[in-house]
């Protein structure tokens, strides 16, 4: 399996798909992190307490409030790493300093993403996701 983290990160995970959110957090959970899932934006909105969570990791297609506008509401009140997973194309000019993965991806994409936030380059990076 996977290398170990350097860090456990607190892991707050947005996704509507009731299979992918079970099994994003299974594999964050595998790779060392602790994983708290909701099925929409305003449940995260809800969860959120500031401090609490060391990354947002969210869908960017969910109903009702989107995933970009969770992210900006969000960072409204505090500044932490985002991790965006979408099938669709990044959002470059709407969304800023967020690592992008697009869906499906791999073990070692999502390793890299989370890497990238704990060294603290999610703050200054965006990621394109690779060309299908």
């Amino acid at each position: 399996m996977a290398e170990q983290p350097a860090r456990t990160l607190r892991i707050l995970v947005v996704e509507d798909d009731t299979e992918t959110l079970l099994a994003t957090m299974e594999l964050l959970e595998l790779l060392g992190h602790r994983a708290t899932g909701v099925r929409s934006a305003e449940a995260a909105s809800d969860r959120f307490l500031e401090g609490f969570f060391d990354l947002l990791f969210v869908d960017l297609n969910l109903p009702g409030l989107s995933g970009m506008d969770l992210v900006k509401k969000l960072r409204s009140r505090e500044r932490l790493p985002v991790i965006v997973a979408s099938g669709a194309g990044p959002r470059f000019q709407e969304l800023e300093h967020v690592i992008w993965l697009h869906k499906p991806y791999t073990t070692e994409q999502l390793q890299d993403a989370l890497s990238q936030c704990c060294s603290g380059r999610a703050s200054g990076t965006s990621s394109r996701p690779p060309d299908p």
